[in-house]
C-alpha cells in the first residue's frame, strides 16, 4: 500500500516524548537511515507520518507481512496490452522521486527484502535493480525508516544484527499519563476527566500480573475507546468493544480486565 503525505497537508497531531523529532531531523539532514522500536500502538506510524509532513517530504508506507518479497519493494514486469511493462515498487518510487519509505513491522517481511534494504541503509545508498539491469543512487532527499516491536517477534523473527547495525535508532515506549491523556484529548476531543478515567484503564491493565496477554493495551485502542464514548455509547461497553475485545479472546482473561473497566467508572 503506498500513501503519501503531501507538502500541503495539515501536520499530523503528534505529542513529542523527548527529544526523538531532533533526532529524526538530524538523521534525514545527515542522510541516515532510522530504525523506529517499540509496542504496537504507541504512535511509532504517526510519528513518521508526523515528520514527514513537518520536513514537506512524499511518505510511501509499506505495511510488511509474511508474503512481502523483495520484488513487492522494487517491482515487477507486469503483461498489460500484448506487451511486457516494469512497474516500479514502492522502494523504487521513493528512490526516483525522493521521500521517505517507511517499511513497518519490517521483521514481518520474507528475509530477501534485507539484500533491498543494505545497499540503501549504508554509506552507499544505492538500490540495485537486477530485472533492468538500473543501478538507482538515493538522492539527497531520501531516507529509509523501518520500524519494529522487539517483545513481540520471537527468535526466528527477530532483527538481524547486521540490519539494525545499519541504523540509527529510537525507542518508543507507552507515554507517561499526562501525555496520554492529552492525546486522547487531541484524537477524540473527548474531556480531560474521560482521558484520565481511559488513561488509567490502560496503565491498570498493563499493570496486572496475573493476566496472560500477548500485548499489553495500546494508546490507540484507549482512543478508540474515547472516540466511541464521545460519540454517545455507554463507556463500560466501549471499553468492551476497543480495548478488552481486543487484547484476549480467552473469557476468564476477559473478564478479569473488565473488572478493572468497571472498577474505574463505578459500576
Amino acid at each position: 500500500m503506498d500513501t503519501r503525505v503531501r507538502p500541503d497537508t495539515s501536520i499530523p497531531f503528534y505529542q513529542p516524548a523527548g527529544n526523538e523529532v531532533t533526532l529524526f531531523e538530524h538523521a534525514w539532514a545527515n542522510r541516515l537511515p532510522l530504525l523506529v522500536k517499540g509496542p504496537t500502538g504507541v504512535g511509532k506510524t504517526r510519528f513518521v507520518a508526523h515528520m514527514a509532513a513537518r520536513l514537506g517530504l512524499p511518505l510511501f508506507t509499506v505495511a510488511c507481512h509474511d508474503d512481502l518479497t523483495a520484488a513487492d519493494l522494487v517491482g515487477r514486469h507486469l503483461i498489460g496490452d500484448g506487451e511486457t511493462i516494469w512497474c516500479d515498487g514502492p522502494l523504487t518510487r521513493a528512490v526516483r522521486q525522493g521521500g521517505i519509505c517507511y517499511l513497518d513491522e519490517v521483521v514481518e517481511a520474507r528475509k530477501d527484502t534485507t539484500v533491498v534494504i543494505h545497499p540503501l541503509a549504508d554509506d552507499r545508498r544505492i538500490l540495485p535493480i537486477d530485472r533492468t539491469g538500473e543501478t538507482l543512487e538515493a538522492p539527497p532527499g531520501f531516507m529509509l525508516v523501518m520500524s519494529y516491536n522487539p517483545g513481540y517477534q520471537n527468535f526466528l523473527k527477530g532483527l538481524k544484527p547486521s540490519t539494525r547495525q545499519r541504523f540509527v535508532s529510537i525507542t518508543f515506549d507507552f507515554p507517561p499519563a499526562d501525555r496520554e491523556a492529552a492525546i486522547l484529548q487531541s484524537e477524540a476531543a473527548c474531556p480531560r476527566m474521560l482521558a484520565t478515567q481511559l488513561v488509567s484503564i490502560g496503565r491498570n491493565l498493563r499493570a496486572l500480573k496475573d493476566v496472560d496477554l500477548e500485548e499489553a493495551v495500546s494508546t490507540r485502542l484507549l482512543v478508540y475507546a474515547a472516540r466511541l464514548i464521545v460519540a454517545g455509547l455507554d463507556p463500560v461497553d466501549a471499553c468492551r468493544a476497543a480495548v478488552v475485545e481486543g487484547l484476549s479472546d480467552d473469557p476468564e482473561v476477559t473478564t478479569a480486565l473488565m473488572e478493572v473497566v468497571s472498577a474505574t467508572f463505578g459500576r
